[in-house]
């Protein structure tokens, strides 16, 4: 007998329930830097975080839409939250990529959360039975209120060279630098960890070039439909499901807020009486249309591939296209959103202020900023090889 999984309707219906607690739980978490024990513990019990978390282990394996739409609906109500699921659902489709003793290993309790950083600013040196770790990473979302890490590195090779690994951590042996105190997705907790002289057994050293053309990683895996796909593009797909929902929860707040509501200084006593508004809620939508539709075909690509079929460099790249697009589109959403709230809005009590300083926080990463992105694929356009290794 299989093993019964949530559907994706029933995934997402278990998101939006979660909205009113979220959105109760967003200005405490933005206090604390990070999210509240309460919202860890109701995402738990919800059973989103499962999704990357492989069947074996009591996951659900559910495919990139899925996951994408989950993350845009948790992100409606919380983009903190939001932003920290997706991370936890990358982090936990990467540990899916290690070997069985450590999958065994990690998912041993029914809520291990994973957290990951992609980046490899860390030196591997190989020793007898692993390698030794030295190093820091910047933004690790979540990493204090997760039991294991995926942590990149590059690993130092006999002939000089280095090779990009990812490391199987856990997070209590990792230095953590409380560094995170910025304008925006503040809630996410995305502080420093640092490694000094940490030994990291063999077996959670990944080399992680096979898991970004989606080859498998070491002699013997046989990775299923979920994990056997490259890793950018499962990844970017997630994380366009931030940029919409930060659109789609200015929408919401914004309408929450226009009944009653007059523009000062002018005959209108009802904003939206007002042409003005008319016309920039409009546009508004015509912006969200467009991301979500940029959003849902990053995440197409990621399930089933490309036009041409698998994921060759011009389908992979065309992800980044997506992504780049969904995070300019909801921005421009955000903007037009929040510039017709008034000067009333810019109260931290007032939501879309938050929701306006995590947009541009998200359009400012590296991997989501829509110019790096169009740029990368018009090198394929043009027929040039890729400037990096994560597309």
């Amino acid at each position: 007998m299989g093993v019964s999984v949530p559907t994706r309707e029933e995934l997402v219906a278990s998101a939006e329930e979660l909205l009113p607690l979220l959105r109760e739980n967003a200005a405490e978490g933005e206090s604390r830097r990070r999210l509240t024990d309460e919202v860890v513990e109701a995402l738990d019990g919800s059973g989103v975080l499962r999704m990357r978390r492989p069947v074996r282990y009591g996951g659900h394996e559910a495919d990139t839409r899925t996951v994408t739409d989950v993350v845009t609906q948790l992100t409606r109500g919380d983009g903190a939250a939001g932003w920290t699921v997706a991370v936890w659902s990358i982090s936990s489709w990467m540990m899916g990529r290690f070997p069985e003793k450590v999958r065994e290993e990690v998912f041993s309790s029914p809520d291990t959360r994973v957290s990951g950083i992609i980046g490899p600013s860390a030196v591997a040196a190989p020793v007898e039975g692993g390698v030794v770790v030295n190093g820091r990473w910047a933004f690790n979302t979540g990493v204090q209120q997760s039991h294991w890490n995926t942590s990149a590195a590059v690993l130092a090779r006999p002939d000089g060279g280095f090779e990009p690994v990812m490391l199987a951590v856990p997070v209590e042996d990792l230095g953590v630098v409380d560094d995170w105190d910025t304008a925006g997705l503040r809630g996410s907790g995305s502080v420093s960890t640092v490694a000094e002289g940490l030994f990291v057994p063999e077996e959670r050293v990944l080399p992680v070039v096979p898991v970004l053309q989606g080859q498998p990683a070491y002699e013997g895996e046989e990775p299923s439909p979920a994990y056997a796909v490259p890793f950018m593009p499962t990844a970017c797909a997630t994380i366009s499901g931030v940029a919409l929902g930060l659109a789609l929860a200015a929408r919401d707040l914004f309408f929450e807020r226009l009944p009653g509501r007059k523009i000062t200084y002018t005959a209108y006593d009802d904003q939206s009486a007002a042409p003005v508004t008319h016309l920039t809620v409009a546009e508004a939508e015509a912006a969200i249309e467009e991301a979500a539709f940029h959003t849902r075909r990053a995440a197409e690509i990621a399930d089933l591939g490309g036009p041409t079929g698998g994921w060759p460099l011009e389908d992979r790249s065309k992800v980044r296209l997506h992504m780049g697009a969904a995070c300019r589109r909801a921005r421009e959403a955000v903007t037009l959103l929040a510039d017709a709230s008034g000067a009333s809005s810019v109260y931290s009590s007032v939501p879309i202020q938050r929701v306006e300083r995590d947009m541009r926080t998200l359009s400012l990463h590296a991997i989501m900023h829509p110019s790096t992105n169009f740029e990368l694929h018009g090198r394929t356009m043009c027929g040039l090889e890729p400037n990096t290794d994560y597309v």
